[in-house]
Formats: C-alpha cells, sequence, structure tokens
C-alpha cells in the first residue's frame, strides 16, 4: 500500500499563533511548523496532543517542518488536505468507494465557469462526473459534520454542482470523514447555517457519499471503515437560526461596573462564558452581544463594554438547553457571577469565569461537542 512520506515525525501540540502556523514540542524542543489544514480545529487541537510532522520538503519554506496528522482518544486523524485528491482518487482507482466501482479518475482540478473541481470521473459510458472532495475532521462520539468554519466558496461549489446537472454532467462531492468511528453525517448547521441549508437543497440531487476512513501511524492509504449514515429529517428539526449560544469573553483586568438595576459589581479578570438563548434570529442575537455600542438591555449588555469577543459559539437546536448548558459550565468552571444573566430561571447564573481560555480547554470544547453533536445520536439512531 502507498505510503505518503517517507519520514513521519511525532510531537506535541503547544500552540497555534495563526490559522497556518503551529508550534510542537519535537524531540524536546519547540519549533513550528506549517499547518495546511486551514480548519478551525478547536475540538482537536489542545495542549500536548500527540501531533505528526514531517521535514518540510521546500528549501526556502518558512517553517523546517509540516504538519499532517494528530491524535484524538488513541486515533490518528489524516490533517494534510494537499493529499486529499490523492486519497479520493486511490480510494475510487481500487473501488472502495461503495456505488461508484464503474467510476475513474481522468484529470485533477477540472475547471468548469468560475468553479474549479477537485476530480473528473468518467465510466465506460462516457459520461462525465464532477467530484469536489472535502476532508472532514469535526468528529463526536458517532457522528462527523462538515465544515468546522464558515465556508461561502464550498457553499456556492454546491450550488454550482447542482446547476451543471442541468448542462448534462453528473456531479457530486465525496466527503472523507478522518474519524473510524463515525456512523453518521450532516453538514454542521450550528457553524454555518447557510452551508447546511445550500446542503440540504441540494442533497437529493447530488451523488455526494460522506465515508469514514482508518489511518494509522504509518500514514499509507486508509481503510474505508464504512458509509456514514444521512439522516435529512434531523435538519429539518434541528437546523434553524434558533437555540442557545454561549459566549466567550475576556476581561484583562480587575474592574468594578455597573450591571443596570444589580448597581456596581466586581469582575475579577479572566476568561468569561456566558449562556443565553433566542427563540429566533440566533445570529443577530449573538452578533447584537459583540457590539459594544447599543442601547442596554440585558446584564451582558453592559459587561460586554469592558471585555473582548473571544468566540460567539451557537447551539441551534428545537430543544431547550439553556439552563442545562449553564449546569454544564458551572461544573468546569474557576468562579461564578451570582444572579447574573439568569432572573427569568431558577439558576445561580449564567456567567461563569475560567483562569484560562475556554476554548483551549478540552472540557469546555466536550461541553459543546455534547450539546451540538452528540445529543443527535439518539434522534438519528430512532
Amino acid at each position: 500500500m502507498k505510503v505518503l512520506y517517507d519520514t513521519v515525525l511525532k510531537g506535541t501540540f503547544v500552540r497555534r499563533p495563526n490559522r497556518f502556523v503551529v508550534h510542537i514540542e519535537l524531540d524536546g524542543q519547540e519549533v513550528a511548523a506549517h499547518l495546511p489544514n486551514p480548519g478551525r480545529m478547536w475540538e482537536l487541537l489542545f495542549p500536548g496532543v500527540i501531533m505528526y510532522a514531517v521535514p518540510h520538503a521546500k528549501p526556502d519554506a518558512k517553517t523546517a517542518y509540516r504538519i499532517v496528522g494528530i491524535e484524538r482518544d488513541g486515533q490518528v486523524i489524516m490533517l494534510d488536505t494537499n493529499y486529499s485528491n490523492d486519497v479520493a482518487q486511490y480510494l475510487i482507482e481500487n473501488k472502495l468507494i461503495p456505488g461508484w466501482e464503474n467510476w475513474r479518475v481522468v484529470r485533477r482540478e477540472y475547471t468548469v465557469g468560475k468553479s474549479r473541481f477537485d476530480l473528473l470521473l468518467t465510466n465506460d459510458d462516457g459520461d462525465d462526473f464532477l467530484l469536489e472532495v472535502k476532508s472532514c475532521t469535526l468528529f463526536s462520539n458517532t457522528g462527523a459534520m462538515f465544515p468546522d468554519a464558515i465556508t461561502e466558496r464550498g457553499r456556492k461549489h454546491l450550488e454550482h454542482l447542482r446547476h451543471l446537472q442541468d448542462a448534462g454532467y453528473h456531479t457530486g462531492v465525496l466527503f472523507l470523514v478522518q474519524w473510524d468511528r463515525a456512523k453518521w453525517f450532516l453538514p454542521d448547521y450550528h457553524t454555518d447555517l447557510e452551508f447546511a441549508r445550500t446542503f440540504k437543497e441540494v442533497a437529493l440531487y447530488l451523488d455526494w457519499k460522506a465515508v469514514s476512513l482508518r489511518w494509522d501511524e504509518s500514514f499509507s492509504m486508509p481503510e474505508v471503515v464504512g458509509e456514514c449514515a444521512y439522516e435529512p429529517a434531523v435538519l429539518d428539526r434541528e437546523a434553524h437560526d434558533a437555540g442557545d449560544y454561549i459566549m466567550v469573553l475576556h476581561l484583562d483586568a480587575d474592574t468594578d461596573m455597573e450591571i443596570g438595576s444589580k448597581g456596581m459589581m466586581h469582575f475579577q479578570k479572566g476568561y468569561y462564558m456566558y449562556i443565553g438563548s433566542a427563540k429566533d434570529n440566533l445570529t443577530k442575537r449573538m452578533e447584537r452581544h459583540k457590539r459594544k455600542r447599543k442601547k442596554m438591555h440585558w446584564h451582558l449588555d453592559y459587561f460586554r463594554g469592558a471585555c473582548e469577543v473571544v468566540a460567539a459559539m451557537p447551539v441551534r437546536t428545537s430543544e431547550d438547553y439553556e439552563c442545562e448548558l449553564a449546569r454544564a459550565v458551572s461544573t468546569i468552571a474557576d468562579w461564578e457571577v451570582r444572579h447574573f444573566g439568569c432572573s427569568d430561571c431558577n439558576c445561580g447564573s449564567h456567567l461563569y469565569g475560567l483562569h484560562s481560555n475556554p476554548v483551549h480547554d478540552p472540557r469546555f470544547m466536550m461541553i459543546i461537542e455534547n450539546f451540538r453533536m452528540n445529543a443527535l445520536d439518539k434522534l438519528i439512531n430512532q
């Protein structure tokens, strides 16, 4: 079986200064490495996790190494999107994609109109199959979702693929799910609602598949574990601009401030997690919280003036998880601000503090995963 790299080195993640660079500890030294996957990957990048790197082949490269993989729960995850088309071509040509055994690759990076597609396939009948290849690195216990960051380009590709069918093309998408435990797949409507809505509209017309892959430390070509199930009824129920959210904010110094009718309150420096909900227009609610200049209404409006927003994390759901989400966050918090943001419920608080950034805390990201994805297991299994 084809091995993708001559030398693979094992290190541990330290930090990520920007989208395309990470620092890893390698042989006792902290070194910079190029990260070819620009995804957010908050669910994977925690200090100390094992990462796989290769020496950078380009002599004039800005970093001496390039990241190719990472581990989650002892499983190797492929991160090198430079090889996504190679992997897809290998799987197709070796007839490892269920239902696509009659297709073969004839060209890479094929342009039609203003869009460039990853692969052009054909069959014995001479049909043309335009295929987009996506690497999926957002997982839960048994699920996978794509994308992990907003992708307007990806959404437009879906629309173009749908329109090209009218021109006689066979079109589709292959999601390479880099997680061998994935049993189901959905577009990530929490992160990119517009992509999910477009996917829902075109999924019936495209020849698309999401396949779970198993990698090992050799980074030879992966094993196809199976095709992930897709339940559009879950999108019908859940993919709406409503639900709950967590605003992550940073206060850089101890501060006393007036919080509306609550009067003066003391806040210690650190990171804060505010839990709220919106029965509709969830996106606008979070955007409002991001602004400093606005009419004061909620407790958070007053507090926001002294803080910087780190992240706005929606949990789009038809269920009412607000108080349950607050209770989950309380279990990892270093402190709470009593009776803040919870005047219409029986919770002790909806504002909790941490000394370190929760986005880099696996306990916090597991809470997000549980409410966004693991909660869907029962719906999909039903």
